[in-house]
């Protein structure tokens, strides 16, 4: 049975007042200080991009692409999905395309053990030619050694994962139009795609 804390002795009394006062302290305290959180505010900001940007993305797949805190948003989507290898893969592809000369076969090597091999540890969704004519692509590790694959994936992005992301909350909260109006009923090359008109589903 518990006889009250006049049992205790003075010395723990006092510990838990020094206990008790810190952790009123830490509770007061902001998460960041004004300025700093202000700053990261500003950054986050200048990843997403413009609304300007935004609208744009929501318009062409290329336009999204081409631009940097559009891939920002994009990968943010498609590690929410677990599919963030392709994005991945394509940025991959882009650096290799600046490798120095004689680095490229060595770089081109990794490339396919860690993206394109089966069962490689991120590997895409690629179709069994297209993998054979890759490693075949070796042999030499030009510029457009993975030009094929890397034009496979940015199109399953195109055609599946962005059909998704313009649907998703993510885009409508970077996005200038009402919340009321579908984002997903959009021109493509077709024509339209998405979902129904009333509401956005994955």
């Amino acid at each position: 049975m518990c006889k009250g804390l006049a049992t205790l002795p003075a010395t723990c009394l006092k510990s838990a007042k020094d206990i008790k006062h810190k952790i009123g302290f830490l509770l007061q305290k902001p998460e960041f200080p004004p300025d700093q959180k202000s700053v990261k505010e500003k950054t986050t900001a200048a990843k997403r991009g413009s609304p300007a940007d935004v609208e744009k993305w929501k318009l062409s797949f290329n336009d999204l692409m081409n631009c940097e805190g559009g891939r920002t948003m994009f990968t943010a989507f498609l590690k929410s999905e677990f599919s963030q290898e392709n994005m991945e893969f394509w940025n991959t592809c882009e650096e290799y395309k600046k490798s120095a000369q004689n680095k490229m076969a060595a770089n081109a090597k990794e490339i396919y053990e860690q993206y394109i091999e089966a069962d490689s540890p991120n590997e895409v969704n690629l179709d069994s030619a297209t993998r054979e004519e890759t490693r075949q692509n070796l042999s030499i590790a030009g510029l457009s050694c993975f030009d094929n694959a890397q034009q496979k994936i940015f199109t399953l992005m195109e055609k599946d994962s962005y059909r998704r992301f313009l649907c998703s909350k993510l885009i409508q909260d970077l996005s200038l139009l009402p919340t009321t109006t579908p984002l997903c009923v959009l021109k493509m090359k077709g024509g339209k795609i998405g979902c129904s008109e009333n509401r956005c589903g994955a």
